[in-house]
């Protein structure tokens, strides 16, 4: 593709508390090879640690590099807010804990080309630094863990519900209002559904990859799967129609452990059965899925996986319905245009 036609890219970050891996993020944005122009938008939360000093350094290391508060702390807000300040055609979401992989841009931005789709994106793949950031990736990418999501496990490129964070056509997320502030988590799903509801295409390809750090302690990743699922029943009152099976089936483990255990306690032990078969299944699928790594990481990946399916049931099933009737009371998102 001849220079002049290489659309140029907005880069666009949210962060907050993110000292341990901004540099590194960003590192491997302006790394990438790609011949159009370049912007990244660092959207800097309420953080408590280096995070804002790491930006600023950043900012004057590179002219392409600039920063926007976003006082709310609030991921959706945070995108919003980069987006507005950013001007160029093509919008990239990247995490500031993600990592793209050499050539992720170029390639997003012939696939959106190639495809027409509105937004194209690829696998997030989980990779570890210690013991236990490793048992939590083997869970976050094995089926076991997350089902068939492909942008987890990988699959055949396609048109896709949702994908990983996004390269998006500015248009689409100006047709559509940008982010849902009100939706803390499943932000992504719910753009992606209202850009498939207005005609647009969603794309996904394993040839896009972001490398991904899992969260540092069992707290941390229960806290995120049980908002995972909390917001994911939100998406699915505000959009009738938006669930299917593989969203139901922790909620309903959930429900049979805890009704296995109020049965075999109470009345028989023969309702230890369920738990117990759940038990076995998460340690047997624990195996695959720790192929190659220590012993140590192996041995935490059913307690990574008992984590993830539990509290993202938990959260689905205790999800208030007032947290929906918020979200309806806000239905369009605030339209942004470029910033001139």
């Amino acid at each position: 593709m001849p220079q002049q036609q290489t659309p140029a890219v907005s880069v666009i970050i949210p962060v907050l508390n993110e000292e341990r891996h901004l540099r590194n993020s960003v590192r491997h944005i302006l790394e990438q090879e790609y011949a159009g122009e370049m912007e990244v938008v660092i959207a800097l939360g309420p953080s408590t640690d280096r995070t804002d000093e790491i930006a600023a350094e950043l900012v004057k290391e590179d002219p392409r590099v600039s920063t926007v508060p976003n006082p709310t702390g609030r991921t959706p807000a945070a995108l919003n807010a980069a987006i507005q300040a950013s001007r160029h055609p093509i919008v990239v979401r990247v995490d500031g804990h993600g990592m793209l992989s050499p050539g992720y841009i170029a390639t997003a931005v012939r696939l959106l080309e190639e495809t027409g789709a509105q937004n194209v994106g690829g696998i997030m793949h989980a990779e570890g630094e210690n013991a236990w950031e490793e048992a939590v990736a083997a869970a976050m990418t094995s089926k076991i863990g997350v089902g068939n999501a492909a942008f987890h496990t990988g699959g055949q490129a396609g048109p896709a519900d949702t994908v990983y964070l996004g390269v998006f056509r500015r248009e689409a997320l100006e047709q559509q209002g940008g982010y849902n502030v009100e939706f803390i988590r499943a932000q992504d799903w719910e753009l992606n559904f209202r850009i498939r509801e207005a005609g647009g295409g969603v794309w996904f390809s394993p040839e896009l990859k972001v490398q991904y750090r899992p969260r540092p302690t069992v707290r941390a990743l229960a806290k995120q799967y049980k908002d995972y699922g909390k917001w994911r029943h939100v998406v699915a009152r505000y959009h009738s129609g938006s669930i299917n099976l593989r969203y139901l089936a922790p909620p309903a483990a959930v429900c049979a452990i805890a009704a296995g255990l109020v049965v075999g306690a109470a009345v028989t032990p023969w309702g230890f059965v369920i738990p117990g078969g759940y038990l076995a299944a998460i340690v047997a699928g624990s195996v695959p899925a720790g192929k190659g790594l220590s012993l140590k990481a192996r041995a935490q990946i059913p307690l990574a996986l008992a984590t993830m399916h539990m509290c993202w049931g938990y959260g689905f099933l205790t999800s208030p319905r007032s947290l929906a009737k918020k979200v309806i009371a806000s239905r369009r998102p605030a339209v942004m245009a470029p910033a001139k």
